[in-house]
């Protein structure tokens, strides 16, 4: 027989503990995302030429202003759940509680993509495209984690996936919506995004061979596909939502600025390029790590010689050039 409902793990499952250290799938899940995101974009750039590793040196700067973005845009527009009388101040800093906003990790992400992209020459484009269909596998994955905190849930369904969530729900303050009987079933957000994520990452591919998307044009694509999916999953939310103006949640008008800006991306970078070739993700002039004289590839222990400071050594080589 189908199953009439998804069911929510036990809480048992939300987090675990290894001696003294208490690990949140949440987090699991939000590792495991980078993880995929890393290795699949880093493939996307070795077969443009990069040298292996490249996307390890630009991460190291995105992710860590990426977690911080995230979980400060989720804490301003969502004001009510952190700041109200009785609240503990602390739970702002609780990110493996759930709360990590994607459009803030778009900012700080963007942000430490930037510094990593300039210190080692790699043009910011170049990388974003390599980034975009990676960006959804790993957002699907981190989807997950809203599954195990009984979290992102849509208005009450009886269709047979509707997702169940415990009375009272402990993994987010008031998520359960009042005056509803604990046997209601709701529309499961999380497995909505994961579904769309993952065709989008099929329809970036598909696009990008058939039209060689370069100069930043793919992750306009990204832009677009996750605003426009991001909009109506919002729009149908009422786990705790994000604050609004005009009656409109924060994170539906921010679906409108991502798909805004995948427009005008794509727009202006086919005007400026046109049919242009992107031959090589670095910077005009820069010298990668293996193509410098002295270089020594890394032995089957990862150790490195004759190798010396990135930034300094390729503002030397550029120099020569």
């Amino acid at each position: 027989m189908l199953p009439s409902s998804i069911p929510s793990p036990p809480p048992i499952l939300a987090l675990f503990h290894i001696g003294p250290l208490t690990v949140h799938t949440y987090a699991l899940c939000i590792l495991a995302g980078i993880v995929a995101a890393v290795i699949i974009t880093q493939r996307r750039m070795s077969a443009r030429g990069a040298e292996n590793g490249i996307v390890l040196d630009v991460i190291i700067w995105a992710v860590p202003l990426g977690i911080v973005g995230a979980r400060v845009y989720h804490v301003l527009t969502h004001t009510g759940d952190y700041f109200a009388p009785g609240d503990n101040l602390w739970q702002t800093f609780a990110i493996w509680d759930g709360g990590n906003a994607l459009y803030g990790s778009l900012i700080g992400g963007a942000l430490g993509a930037y510094i990593g992209c300039r210190r080692h020459g790699v043009k910011l484009w170049s990388f974003a495209d390599a980034l975009a269909p990676a960006m959804l596998v790993a957002q699907a994955i981190g989807r997950l984690g809203n599954w195990f905190n009984s979290e992102l849930f849509g208005l009450p369904t009886t269709l047979p996936w509707g997702l169940q969530i415990a009375q009272p729900n402990t993994a987010i303050t008031h998520a359960y919506p009042n005056g509803l009987p604990a046997s209601t079933t709701f529309h499961p957000l999380f497995l909505y995004e994961i579904i769309w994520n993952l065709i989008g990452v099929a329809i970036i591919l598909i696009i990008e061979r058939r039209f060689r998307l370069q100069w930043g044009k793919a992750f306009g694509v990204y832009l677009i596909w996750y605003g426009l999916g991001r909009s109506w999953l919002e729009a149908i939310r009422i786990d705790p939502t994000s604050d609004g103006f005009l009656g409109i949640p924060a994170n539906i008008w921010a679906s409108f600025v991502s798909i805004a800006l995948g427009i005008i991306l794509i727009v202006v970078q086919s005007r400026r390029h046109g049919q242009e070739i992107e031959t090589s993700v670095y910077r005009d002039g820069w010298v990668p790590r293996d193509q410098r004289p002295g270089f020594v590839a890394p032995d089957k222990d990862g150790a490195r010689s004759g190798a010396g400071d990135d930034a300094s050594d390729a503002k030397v080589h550029e120099k020569q050039t």
